[in-house]
């Protein structure tokens, strides 16, 4: 299986999970290109003078629209892609803004699916009162020709691999179903493989920004999101306008210190939850200390690494699915009880409630099918950085380091980060500062006990950018817009609605 940088809302993973939106009928309103907008290099002049044709789309309020991109931004006549958009208009009152562009992360979330199931009607309403909201499934995600690699029973059994290898071979069992995912991904989406990076996206948003008749991009990210805003925001500094990235990334960072990082993260996390825990007469991991939480909880991990056990259908639970169920409600502390039931569950030899939680994170279906997810974010990441780890050898070496970061969670996170060692496409980014200079003030938001991206993360990238301004949520979960803090959400819908950033370093909580 693969976490290296699955960064996400949970939210937005259990919110879009199951979701069918139907296909766009024919439609009417049409729109093209502002005039206004910075010109467009000569050979993209075709796509930013496209015309977006909206459609009903079988959801009540959205429309949606096909744009097309380069599918070599190198070679633009050498064909192209189809990119899936949606949009809400803006519902008034008060005067129009513009289009305010929203990415969940993932890499490989749906845009689109975040935006018809929360964004659209969870954003603050005097924000979707002034703009449309819009949203575009990037290259290679969901509905914009997807990468697929493996079928739904190969994904029932990758996901079932043992992460922690106690012998040689298991060592080779997980290296083998590592080189089966990336033969799968040649062999079904071998033509789009190299053209999925996050440049390529953010080059997108530029065009689709032109589409939409604004001279400057309104955007709010989350998570990885934020690191295709910051890309964005070097690429066209001077198309850059009011950006929130919430979650941030340290694009500075190589493959192995993010993974690390993260692994930290899930640690912090997981110590935050325990704390909560062990205070509940109820608790499955101990009424003590959070030393003997994650004592019990490191020996239901080896209970399941020995035998797995039932879950009321025919996959088991092991090791691997139980410790991607416990990661999976790390993201936000709403699931936390969810998470204690489901604890308890396997204790008692049901293995039902941790495997729903595992399926909510690789995003399964009730009827076997995966959405893409898994997908696209291997993809992206190993085209976007060179691998963490190019063989056992390396993870073996390292798996201290990754220990030390977390005792729960360190061994299967560092051998989940193998899975870049054989990926049939060598990476075309490298991790680097990005300064952005020239772009309007950009809000980078912080939560201080995230799991999955880390407070320090956010402190860097503020630091990086020429126009950062730093927002700190005090709080755990993953992401901080939209999640109960109404200091965060009026710092941010104020920035948004009038383009006054908040106070240097403003705190909430």
């Amino acid at each position: 299986m693969d976490t290296r940088r699955l960064l996400r809302t949970f939210g937005t993973l259990l919110g879009t999970a199951g979701l069918l939106i139907s296909g766009c009928s024919s439609g009417s309103s049409t729109t093209s290109a502002s005039s206004s907008a910075p010109a467009a290099p000569t050979e993209l002049l075709p796509y930013y003078t496209q015309h977006l044709t909206w459609r009903d789309c079988g959801v009540s309020g959205f429309q949606c629209a096909t744009m097309k991109a380069p599918l070599d931004y190198a070679k633009p006549g050498a064909g192209e892609i189809k990119l899936a958009v949606s949009r809400k208009k803006a519902t008034g009152p008060g005067k129009r803004i513009g289009s305010l562009l929203v990415n969940p992360g993932g890499p490989g979330g749906s845009a689109i699916g975040y935006l018809q199931s929360y964004a659209a009607a969870g954003y603050p309403a005097p924000v979707r009162a002034r703009y449309d909201m819009v949203a575009v499934d990037p290259r290679g995600v969901a509905r914009s020709e997807p990468v697929e690699c493996l079928t739904g029973p190969q994904m029932d059994a990758y996901t079932q691999v043992d992460q922690t290898p106690d012998d040689t071979a298991e060592v080779t069992q997980l290296s083998d179903s590592f080189q089966k995912f990336a033969d799968g991904c040649e062999q079904r989406s071998g033509k789009i493989l190299p053209h999925v990076s996050t440049v390529e996206a953010a080059r997108d948003m530029d065009i689709l920004r032109s589409l939409l008749g604004d001279e400057k991009l309104t955007y709010v990210g989350a998570s990885y999101g934020t690191f295709l805003g910051a890309t964005y925001a070097e690429l066209f500094p001077a198309r850059t306008g009011r950006l929130v990235l919430d979650g941030a990334m340290d694009p500075s960072l190589s493959s192995i210190e993010m993974n690390r990082d993260q692994t930290a993260g899930f640690e912090t996390a997981f110590q935050s939850f325990a704390a909560d825990c062990v205070k509940k007469s109820d608790c499955p991991l101990g009424t003590t200390s959070t030393a003997d939480a994650a004592t019990h909880l490191e020996q239901l991990f080896a209970d399941l690494d020995a035998k797995s056990i039932p879950t009321g259908e025919t996959r088991k639970l092991g090791e691997s699915l139980a410790t991607m169920g416990v990661v999976a409600a790390m993201y936000d502390e709403s699931s936390w009880p969810q998470l204690r039931e489901a604890i308890a569950g396997a204790q008692r030899g049901n293995g039902s409630g941790l495997l729903a939680l595992a399926d909510s994170y690789y995003e399964r279906q009730s009827n076997g099918t995966y959405a893409n997810l898994m997908a696209a974010n291997a993809a992206v990441n190993c085209i976007d950085s060179p691998a963490a780890f190019t063989g056992p050898s390396a993870v073996t070496q390292a798996l201290p380091s990754f220990e030390k970061a977390s005792p729960v969670f360190g061994k299967p996170l560092a051998w989940a980060s193998l899975n870049c060692a054989d990926w049939p496409v060598g990476a075309t980014g490298a991790p680097h500062r990005i300064k952005a200079k020239g772009a309007s003030p950009i809000v980078v938001v912080g939560t201080t006990r995230d799991p999955a991206t880390p407070y320090k993360w956010a402190q860097s990238l503020a630091g990086q950018l020429s126009s950062g301004r730093l927002l700190t949520y005090e709080g755990d979960g993953h992401t901080a817009y939209g999640r109960g803090s109404d200091c965060i959400d009026s710092a941010i819908n104020r920035y948004l609605l009038d383009g006054t950033p908040p106070a240097v370093d403003k705190r909430c909580s």
